[in-house]
């Protein structure tokens, strides 16, 4: 499998700036894919490019490099040793890397990082690529039934969102280190109406391992439900604006091994507010 080869800065060394997704889209394209299809006078990439521009970005951006390429690696669901074979190095220099007890790699072993876990998807089938075509490229949803969707860089433990919503955990108790790498908020009703079953499955972003977060519900049968038929799980139901739980609801939830949090907070504003000031 062949790649394009971007131009190559020094091995550590970074632009300093501060992250947006300009930054991120403007540094990949330096140093991971600078060139793309040009179609009406405008720059277009696949699945494979955007995804490595993804990644790369969220690696270089990220404050704590080691976590977000264990993130990447558990989302391909690649093992550190195959990890490590395909970069011609032991296992332990991947853990070494993953814990931060060696130097943040260098653009050109970025390069390699994200290469290889790609090539390793490819040869199982390409199932993580396939999957994120079909959730997150042209991800926009139409209507007002999604309010926020964010991917976490590196993950965070189902305890710190609980504490981002104000929330206690009704089900599952045991799964608080639980780890969950992004989160959508919904209006409920409105994703009723509105949501085909392709929007749904958006919902999910570029992983299951993700929050759920249904707002002004009444008793929460219909998301869990929904959850139920659905071949896909999140990681975590965060209830908002719920009086009274449905005990099938609590039935579906414990089945599915789903943790479920019920927020406080009352206003869905500042609900979504609480969320996006979770740092990771």
């Amino acid at each position: 499998m062949s790649f394009p080869l971007g131009r190559s800065g020094k091995p550590g060394t970074f632009p300093v700036l501060r992250q947006s997704t300009n930054n991120i889209q403007a540094f990949a394209e330096t140093f991971i894919y600078p060139v793309h299809t040009v179609h009406n006078g405008r720059c277009e990439m696949n699945a494979k490019e955007e995804l490595s521009m993804r990644i790369s970005g969220e690696i270089v951006f990220s404050e704590n490099c080691g976590k977000t390429i264990k993130k990447w690696r558990d989302l391909f669901g690649v093992s550190k040793t195959a990890l490590a074979n395909k970069l011609g190095v032991s296992t332990s220099v991947v853990c070494d890397y993953e814990n931060g007890r060696r130097k943040s790699p260098g653009v050109n072993q970025i390069k390699k990082i994200i290469y290889a876990l790609i090539e390793t998807d490819e040869e199982q089938g390409s199932q993580f690529l396939r999957a994120y075509e079909k959730t997150f490229i042209g991800r926009d949803i139409k209507g007002d039934a999604i309010l926020d969707i964010r991917e976490f860089p590196s993950p965070v433990h189902v305890e710190d969102i609980c504490d981002a919503v104000r929330g206690e955990i009704i089900v599952n108790q045991g799964h608080m280190n639980e780890e969950i790498y992004g989160y959508t908020a919904i209006d409920s009703l409105k994703a009723i109406l509105e949501l085909s079953s392709d929007g749904l499955l958006k919902v999910f972003g570029m992983t299951s391992k993700r929050a759920l977060v249904f707002t002004k519900v009444s008793i929460g049968r219909s998301p869990f439900i929904a959850i139920r038929v659905s071949s896909i799980k999140p990681g975590l139901v965060v209830l908002h604006g719920v009086d009274t739980i449905d005990p099938l609801g609590i039935k579906i939830a414990e089945k599915e091994k789903i943790p479920v949090i019920v927020s406080g907070i009352e206003k869905v504003d500042d609900l979504i507010a609480g969320l996006r000031k979770i740092r990771v």
